[in-house]
C-alpha cells in the first residue's frame, strides 16, 4: 500500500507561491473507522482559486484542500465498495478517509477518461456551463469573448459555447501556440495573445461590432477590455481574476471604464461554482456524447508523479498548461 504522503502549506505567501512554501510529510496510511472508506487517490486537481486560499483560508501544517478521484481500498461502510471510483474534496495526499457524504461513486462511463471528472466533467466544466447557461443565459447566433482562453475553464467554455450554438468564439490567451491550439484543435473563430497589445484593442480587431457575452476569468485589463468589448445590452459574467491573485494588500484599481457598465446598460455578475452543484447531471447528459463522439476535446496537461503536485500547481498560475492541469498520481 505504501506510505501517506501529504502535502502541507508552511507559509504565507509574499506575491507569487514557491516551492518553498511546502513540504511534504510522510506518515502511516489512515485506517477507516465505521462509516467511512478509505481511498487511494489516483488523480489530483490544481486550480487558480488555491493561490486565494493560500493567503488564509488553507491552515498552516495540515494537509491541504483538492478535487481529487481516487479509488476506494476498504471500506466500512456498504455505501462506498471496494473497487468503487469516488471523487471528493481531500485531495494534495495520496490516500483519504472518507464518508459516503464526503464522496460521490462516480459512474464508468465508455469512452470518457475517469480524469474527465476533474476537468470537462467536474467544477471546472460545470463553471463554464452555468457562466454560459444560467448567468449569461446565452442565446443561439449570439458571439462569445473568452479570457483565459486555454486554461481548463477557457477550453471548456469555448466548447460549450459552439454547442449552444454561439455564433463567433474568441478567446485570449498568452501564448502564439495557444493562440493556434485555440483556432486549430478546439473550435475558436479567433484568438490573440494578449502580450502583443492592449487587450481591448485585440479584441476589438477580432470583434469589430463587439461581442454579445465576455466571460472574464483573468481581472485587470482584461475586464477593462470586455467592458469596452461587450456590446450595450450584452453580459459580462466574471467567473475569476488569475491576474490579481498574487496582489495580497494590494488591490487592483477598479477597470477605468467601469462606469461604462451604466452607459452601455450591461450587466456584469459572479457567480461560485459551488451553488449549481444541482446541474451535474445536466452537464453530463449534454457533454458526454460529445466526449465519446470526439466532438468535444477533453484538454488537459497531465503531470505524472504525486511528487510534482506543488511544481504542476506553480506552472498552472504561470500558464504552464493547456486546458486543465491534472496531477496522475497512479493509473486507473
Amino acid at each position: 500500500m505504501g506510505d501517506f504522503i501529504a502535502v502541507h502549506q508552511t507559509a504565507r505567501p509574499q506575491g507569487a507561491p514557491t516551492p518553498e512554501e511546502f513540504a511534504f510529510v510522510t506518515g502511516p496510511v489512515p485506517s477507516p473507522a465505521q462509516g467511512t472508506a478509505l481511498v487511494e487517490n489516483l488523480c489530483l486537481s490544481v486550480d487558480p482559486y488555491m493561490r486565494e486560499c493560500m493567503d488564509g483560508e488553507w491552515q498552516l501544517n495540515s494537509p491541504l484542500e483538492g478535487r481529487s478521484i481516487g479509488r476506494v481500498i476498504a471500506s466500512r461502510d456498504p455505501r462506498l465498495a471496494v473497487g468503487d471510483l469516488v471523487f471528493h474534496r481531500k485531495g494534495w495526499r495520496t490516500h483519504a478517509v472518507v464518508g459516503p457524504d464526503e464522496a460521490r461513486v462516480l459512474p464508468r462511463v465508455d469512452g470518457v477518461p475517469t480524469s474527465t471528472f476533474l476537468s470537462l466533467l467536474g467544477g471546472t466544466g460545470l463553471s463554464a456551463y452555468v457562466a454560459l447557461t444560467r448567468v449569461a443565459k446565452l442565446q443561439p447566433a449570439e458571439s462569445v469573448f473568452i479570457s483565459g482562453a486555454a486554461g481548463g475553464v477557457g477550453t471548456a467554455a469555448g466548447q460549450l459555447a459552439r454547442i449552444l450554438g454561439a455564433e463567433r468564439v474568441i478567446g485570449s490567451t498568452g501564448s502564439a501556440a495557444k493562440v493556434k491550439h485555440l483556432t486549430e484543435n478546439l473550435g475558436f473563430d479567433a484568438a490573440f495573445d494578449y502580450h502583443e497589445g492592449h487587450v481591448a484593442e485585440l479584441l476589438a480587431r477580432a470583434a469589430p461590432d463587439g461581442v454579445d457575452v465576455c466571460l472574464e476569468n483573468v481581472g485587470g485589463e482584461h475586464l477593462e477590455a470586455a467592458i469596452s468589448g461587450v456590446r450595450p445590452h450584452g453580459r459580462i459574467v466574471w467567473c475569476g481574476a488569475v491576474s490579481t491573485y498574487n496582489d495580497l494588500g494590494h488591490p487592483p484599481a477598479a477597470p477605468r471604464n467601469l462606469y461604462d457598465v451604466v452607459g452601455k446598460s450591461i450587466r456584469l455578475e459572479g457567480f461560485l461554482v459551488r451553488e449549481y452543484g444541482h446541474l451535474q447531471a445536466e452537464l453530463e447528459a449534454l457533454l458526454i456524447p460529445h466526449i465519446q463522439s470526439g466532438s468535444v476535446v477533453v484538454d488537459q496537461t497531465v503531470v505524472a508523479g504525486f511528487d510534482r503536485v506543488v511544481d504542476a500547481f506553480i506552472g498552472m498560475l504561470g500558464g504552464r498548461n493547456t486546458g486543465k492541469m491534472i496531477v496522475q498520481i497512479t493509473e486507473e
